[in-house]
Formats: C-alpha cells, sequence, structure tokens
C-alpha cells in the first residue's frame, strides 16, 4: 500500500479554522472520498492551532502518483488551503507496512 500525507500549519491560522475545518470534513470531504477508486482509507487529522493533515492509503503506487499529481499542481487553492488561508507546508508520499483492525472496529463516518 501507498501512503499520502498532506499537511497545513494551523499556527497563524483565525481559531475558528478548527470548527471549519471540522464542518467541512463532515459536510464534503468525508463524502468526497467515501468509496473513491484506488483509494483504500482515508484520515483527517488535527491538532487544534497546530496542524490540519489529510492521510490516504492507496492501492498502488500509480494511484497514489496520478491523485497527488493533481493535487500538488492546485493544492494553494484546495478547499482546505482556502479555509485555513495558506497552502499545505508538507505533501510527502511514504510506504504503508501494514495496517492492523482492533477489537474495537472501524466505521466510516464523518463525525467520531
Amino acid at each position: 500500500m501507498k501512503g499520502l500525507t498532506v499537511r497545513w500549519s494551523l499556527v497563524d491560522a483565525a481559531p475558528e479554522v478548527n470548527d471549519r475545518l471540522a464542518d467541512y470534513v463532515a459536510d464534503a470531504s468525508h463524502e468526497r472520498f467515501e468509496g473513491k477508486p484506488g483509494l483504500a482509507f482515508k484520515t483527517w487529522r488535527m491538532r487544534a492551532g497546530e496542524w490540519f493533515e489529510g492521510c490516504y492509503v492507496f492501492e498502488s503506487d500509480e494511484e497514489r502518483t496520478a491523485f497527488q499529481e493533481t493535487f500538488t499542481a492546485g493544492a494553494a487553492e484546495s478547499a482546505g488551503s482556502l479555509l485555513i488561508g495558506s497552502a499545505p507546508i508538507l505533501i510527502e508520499e511514504c510506504d504503508i507496512l501494514a495496517v492492523a483492525q482492533g477489537a474495537a472496529g472501524f466505521a466510516s463516518t464523518p463525525r467520531a
């Protein structure tokens, strides 16, 4: 599996951006990626006032590369960048060595 991390800094973002990002993920982004061909899963992570991040896991290097090229070309105008007020500070690929599902299970949901 092939991973991709996209991270934005929230250090200089307005305080209300945390709630706006949570709403954006729940109301639009989650649906956009649910069932996306070639994507194994995506997580959205945030440390309020520090950073916001999308972590993608793709089935193949070709799927990751195609997404990364398209995303990178428009990263500064992406929904996350527009909400935060700045482009990502990191777009980095990686290899996913393993994924384990714990006894609590996994549910695809836009709000925890």
